[in-house]
């Protein structure tokens, strides 16, 4: 799916900028936003073009959560594996986790509901001074228990703090998301697309294997039973890697004091 009508995707080199695209409705989450993130995070999965993604919202908001109009006046509801549309948005969230490539989110005004999930599932988050966010499933009569946002709030900010946003769905505001280490840094909202870039230019001067299988290691560790099954992953990724010739070309240039050429292989 190329012609995508709620998300727009910017090339550049390696990189792809997804914005969130329905910037009237604030990005509010509906089934054609659902079905073309599926596509898009699915399709990343044997995609070695791209190495990096960063996601945004155009307009004022990153994502404002389900779009409950369009909920209401849907006439057909996905299958999503026999949970309707519950099920079929939070496959959305799993292919997230599942694709190989970082994703960096810039997180500017509101981001609700499923909005703040797509935040959770990321794996580096940077704030705008505007960036407003909570669990607010609770809010409307639902558990806050999410999306994903169970399992990924605790894991980020402890089980405390996790337990307030969920239990009360108030606002992590852009100041305190700092403090806890929700967000790696907070700037002004103009300047979300520049804060992206050292870390887009540092992480491309990794290999691309390196940078895939440092997600997919941290992604398995998370929820490793011990110290031996995480070492155990470790152990598998950088014999993966010790077989390439990047490995090769990045020894060379650290001896010879240079930045290295990887090629993939």
């Amino acid at each position: 799916m190329s012609d995508y009508q709620t998300i727009r995707i910017d090339k550049e080199g390696p990189v792809d900028w997804l914005t969130l695209n329905r910037p009237e409705m604030l990005n509010a989450i509906n089934t054609p936003m659902v079905t073309e993130l599926r596509e898009y995070f699915g399709g990343l999965y044997e995609d070695d073009s791209v190495r990096i993604v960063v996601m945004r919202g155009a307009g004022r908001a990153f994502c404002a959560g389900l779009d409950i109009k369009a909920s209401e006046a849907r006439e057909e509801t996905p299958w999503g594996g026999g949970m309707g549309f519950q099920g079929y948005l939070a496959e959305v969230y799993i292919r997230m986790r599942r694709c190989p490539q970082p994703i960096i989110s810039l997180v500017h005004g509101p981001a609700c509901g499923g909005g703040f999930s797509f935040v959770l599932a990321s794996d580096i988050r940077v704030a705008g001074e505007s960036a407003k966010m909570n669990a607010a499933f609770i809010r409307l009569g639902l558990s806050a228990c999410d999306m994903g946002s169970s399992y990924f709030l605790p894991r980020l900010v402890g089980t405390s703090v996790a337990s307030e946003l969920m239990l009360t769905g108030r606002f992590i505001h852009a100041d305190r998301a700092l403090a806890t280490g929700l967000v790696s840094e907070v700037v002004p909202d103009s300047e979300l697309a520049e804060a992206a870039r050292p870390y887009l230019h540092e992480m491309l001067t990794t290999s691309p294997m390196g940078l895939r299988l440092t997600k997919e290691g941290l992604n398995m560790a998370i929820d490793a039973p011990g110290l031996e099954a995480a070492m155990a992953i470790e152990n598998r990724n950088q014999l993966m890697c010790s077989k390439t010739e990047d490995v090769k070309e990045g020894m060379r240039a650290f001896i010879e004091k240079r930045d290295p050429v990887y090629t993939g292989r």
